[in-house]
């Protein structure tokens, strides 16, 4: 991992964008590289895959602040709402197809959280009342997460190169 060390002090909305940056850029680091196949094996038992945690953290942007934040319905978010169902992969997309997702969604996400304030609160049907503070951090643990497991699956893929 990349330890972000060039905004270390600052307001606190600065702070966490970088972080929440920073952490995006970590998961999309984790495909980079990867074949096609390597990218969608399955070294768990679980359905996770390098390339399902990147397409599964762009549902995540959408969900938190194309839908929650920004109030759309999910039919006018800019990609499928398919809770856990997020973490499968089309045989016809393609590594640079789901980082590019993942990259208009945070993007996206970005636009619609600039003219929010931090303390602005929105409702989610299972969370309850959340800040705009809560949705950052909540992300910045979700993709350093995921970032994580993908790291572990890089590993494993290296190993199997050289056996």
């Amino acid at each position: 991992m990349n330890v972000p060390t060039r905004i270390t002090d600052g307001p606190e909305r600065q702070m966490l964008e970088y972080m929440l940056d920073h952490t995006r850029a970590e998961l999309i680091d984790t495909v980079r590289g990867l074949s096609e196949t390597e990218s969608r094996r399955r070294l768990v038992p679980s359905m996770t895959t390098s390339i399902g945690l990147v397409k599964h953290a762009a549902f995540a942007e959408r969900k938190w602040f194309q839908h929650i934040l920004g109030g759309l319905p999910e039919s006018e978010c800019d990609g499928a709402m398919v809770g856990e169902a997020s973490f499968v992969v089309s045989d016809n997309e393609t590594v640079a197809d789901v980082i590019a997702e993942f990259e208009r969604a945070s993007n996206r996400a970005r636009t619609i959280a600039a003219n929010v304030d931090l303390d602005a609160t929105r409702g989610h049907p299972a969370v309850g009342t959340v800040s705009l503070r809560w949705i950052y951090l909540l992300m910045i643990q979700e993709f350093a997460r995921h970032a994580g497991h993908s790291d572990i699956l890089r590993e494993q893929t290296g190993a199997t190169r050289r056996t």
